[in-house]
């Protein structure tokens, strides 16, 4: 059941019009929460609201504040924008203006989708490299590559909570964001990560596609639960509509925790028993302790058997994201904290360019041991 408290609005930000970040006084003292307008409508300072605590009550970490359940006062009932719902069967189920649904617009299109013709979709496991996939891959295409972020269902849902994705787009990162399954507030929303896929090309007309969880991850340290398997069901995905499958891979050599340092399992595990497909796993080049440890792990774990390892010179790619100004972390860490974990989403991005443009991928002096992709 919901962990309920009452309280009144003392002062609202709405420097992101969409996830409003309010200050709200209760009997327990003063409180902050998040309030998503398209879910409750606007909120004013003076209003008394209903706050959904348990995120502050476990302790989470992304998700760790209060969310605005409802909001005491009489709210104008808005048209519905299509026929669709999100958070489906919930009693905050919205309607939204799905791509394919037969009221929009773009549907005789989605109708019409066949094959994404070899299109490059890099597929991530965390919100946080996304930037770096997508900066690099537009400095290796000069910008002229047209990029989706596809944001799934597996972490937080409301495509407002995410920080990265309006400084992405202030930036000339990312040209569209589409929202699929349950996950909601994109540019565009599509019902699952197929029609997301089809969506990006059709009616976005995109070159990459970048998909990935909105921010939060949630995890069990067990082999297999945790959200970012959904990076093997994007690549299965990508795979299945004919595109370029190019998986990110999470490395780190400054996590403490040692299951997530070097290639961590959760890569290890998407890769070795989530895909049902090869796929292209661009690993950045290392120093020679960093490179050893992860080919053993490459190795031990099969992954060089079943994917097309390939090395890539990604310092680019770094530059690129620095260049941008947009402030990233992974677990509080920053880029030069957490240089190979940058390194890496990076080296994803500057391979779906180098797809884009037509580079030969398979160069002796770029490639690893690894089975033929076809």
């Amino acid at each position: 059941m919901l962990a309920l408290i009452q309280g009144q609005v003392e002062t609202v930000d709405a420097s992101a019009p969409e996830a409003l970040r309010l200050t709200v006084r209760t009997e327990c003292g003063v409180r902050h929460a998040i309030a998503y307008t398209e879910l409750i409508g606007p909120v004013l300072a003076g209003d008394r609201v209903l706050l959904n605590t348990w995120a502050v009550e476990l302790a989470l970490g992304t998700g760790g504040t209060d969310f605005v359940v409802s909001v005491d006062r009489p709210v104008r009932r808005a048209e519905p924008p299509g026929h669709i719902m999100k958070l489906r069967y919930t009693p905050l189920q919205v309607p939204v203006a799905a791509v394919e649904a037969p009221e929009s617009p773009h549907h005789s299109a989605m109708r019409r989708f066949a094959t994404l013709s070899a299109m490059p979709v890099v597929c991530a496991e965390l919100h946080s490299q996304i930037p770096a996939i997508a900066a690099a891959a537009k400095w290796q295409t000069d910008g002229d590559a047209r990029i989706a972020y596809i944001m799934t269902d597996g972490a937080a849902l409301p495509a407002a909570l995410s920080r990265l994705i309006p400084r992405m787009r202030e930036r000339g990162l990312i040209d569209c964001c589409i929202t699929a399954g349950q996950a909601f507030g994109g540019d565009l929303e599509a019902v699952n990560i197929y029609s997301a896929l089809a969506a990006a090309q059709t009616v976005a007309k995109c070159d990459i596609a970048i998909v990935g969880q909105g921010p939060g991850n949630a995890g069990t340290e067990t082999p297999l639960g945790f959200s970012g398997m959904d990076q093997a069901i994007a690549l299965n995905a990508a795979s299945g509509l004919d595109a370029t499958p190019i998986a990110a891979v999470r490395l780190s050599f400054a996590d403490p925790r040692p299951r997530h340092v070097g290639l961590s399992h959760h890569t290890g595990t998407v890769l070795s028993c989530g895909t049902l497909c090869p796929a292209l796993v661009p690993i950045p080049r290392l120093s020679s302790p960093e490179d050893a440890s992860l080919r053993r792990r490459l190795s031990s774990m099969g992954i060089l058997h079943r994917h097309e390892v390939i090395t890539v010179h990604a310092e680019p790619a770094l530059e690129a994201l620095l260049a941008t100004g947009i402030e990233v972390t992974t677990m509080g860490r920053g880029i030069q904290e957490e240089r190979a974990f940058f390194l890496a989403a990076g080296a994803a991005g500057l391979v779906a360019g180098q797809w884009l443009e037509g580079i030969d991928l398979n160069n002796e002096a770029t490639r690893t041991e690894a089975a033929p992709f076809p």
